[in-house]
């Protein structure tokens, strides 16, 4: 991507204060940093909740628009949408060079993304494992009427691992002809002092039944056996997990020990992250998690399971511990703990985000990305579908 194309509109579902929607918003303001920092002019699109009737104009000095939320079904994030975004889909997506849609099955990135072709405006998706195999009925739905089009007629379509490529190569029926691996990136940050005082143990994610909070919860127990005075922090937007939670912290007699703290800004999480001795995401199936990331780029130790995308990058840096299933988390919180340990997965945690995940890298690989695009769609986009 030249200077001749600056502008580049980043669409993604939800933006809140509490960070409800997850990963997705984090990446796309980390590459829009990425891309200031370059020169160009990255903007936000996204629906907005918590901010009352006047959204922001701006999120972390990233110009931004964006519109109240509204629910039409009960389908999580699916359900929710703006009349007043739809309506203006079609211009906003002209006002940009490239449009960049972070790809859900949902009523905000799906019409965004079929605007841009519609438009003719150079399109990349990334669908941070989103859109996968599916036997739900409005998965099928949506699939068939909008799904597979934007992927099939997209310049690129970014992938974190191969396992994401397989799904969404399932779900176009075919082999996506515009795949391209991009990693996430993590800005980089100081290593953080080695924490003092009691061990402290993090579960900073949505609480959503496939992050598994709580096997978090239940890890503590074993834990606490050896080192009686630690803490266990749970950190996070509810997602129907909660109660869960707090009930068996209650049936462990954990109330003492097991704090919930609720949802927490970017920064807030950052400070968590720097506070903690080791941090655990239970979560099975996950493609690239940013809260792993935003861990090891402060230098704290992550215990993630053998399903996590980033699984092989912790265990092969020794960044951290990788588990087989929930039962092996507190032996390997305990083992990270240990002084020794601590201190040489703690070094290879940091130095395993600034060279593997940093964002100069991504943001180099991105703009490869946008110049293709671009220059693809110059090349004929009235053939595209």
């Amino acid at each position: 991507m030249t200077a001749a194309f600056p502008r580049v509109l980043h669409a993604v579902t939800l933006h809140s204060p509490t960070g409800a929607f997850g990963g997705p918003v984090r990446v796309a303001l980390n590459l829009a940093h990425g891309l200031r920092e370059r020169g160009h002019h990255p903007r936000l699109l996204a629906l907005a909740d918590g901010f009352g009737p006047v959204p922001p104009t701006e999120v972390e000095g990233v110009p931004a628009r964006l519109y109240p939320a509204r629910r039409l079904l009960p389908l999580g994030f699916s359900g929710i949408t703006s009349p007043a975004l739809l309506a203006r889909a079609g211009r906003l997506v002209r006002g940009a060079d490239l449009v960049h849609v972070h790809l859900a099955r949902d009523l905000v990135t799906l019409p965004v993304a079929l605007a841009a072709l519609r438009a003719g405006v150079p399109l990349v998706l990334q669908t941070h494992g989103m859109v996968d195999p599916s036997d739900r009925f409005l998965a099928r739905v949506l699939d068939a009427l909008a799904v597979r089009r934007v992927l099939r007629g997209a310049d690129a379509v970014l992938h974190l691992t191969a396992h994401e490529r397989r799904g969404l190569d399932a779900v176009l029926g075919s082999p996506l002809p515009n795949a391209v691996r991009l990693v996430n990136g993590v800005p980089r940050q100081e290593a953080r002092p080695a924490p003092e005082g009691p061990p402290r143990i993090l579960y900073a994610a949505r609480l959503q039944a496939r992050k598994r909070p709580c096997d978090f919860v239940a890890a503590a127990p074993e834990v606490l056996r050896r080192h009686p005075d630690a803490r266990f922090v749970v950190a996070g937007p509810d997602e129907g997990e909660l109660p869960a939670v707090r009930a068996l912290i209650d049936r462990l007699g954990l109330r003492e020990r097991v704090v919930c703290v609720g949802a927490l800004g970017s920064a807030q999480v950052l400070d968590e992250l720097r506070r903690a001795h080791v941090y655990v995401l239970p979560s099975v199936d996950e493609p690239f998690p940013m809260s792993v990331l935003e861990s090891l780029s402060v230098g704290t130790p992550a215990v993630v399971t053998g399903s996590n995308g980033l699984a092989s990058a912790v265990r092969e840096a020794g960044a951290g511990r990788v588990v087989a299933d929930a039962s092996g988390l507190a032996g390997a919180v305990l083992e990270l703990l240990e002084p020794e340990a601590a201190v040489k997965a703690s070094a290879a945690a940091h130095a395993l985000a600034g060279s593997a995940f940093s964002m100069d890298a991504v943001v180099d690989g991105l703009l490869a990305v946008y110049g293709r695009a671009v220059a693809r769609g110059a090349g004929g986009r009235a053939q595209r579908p």
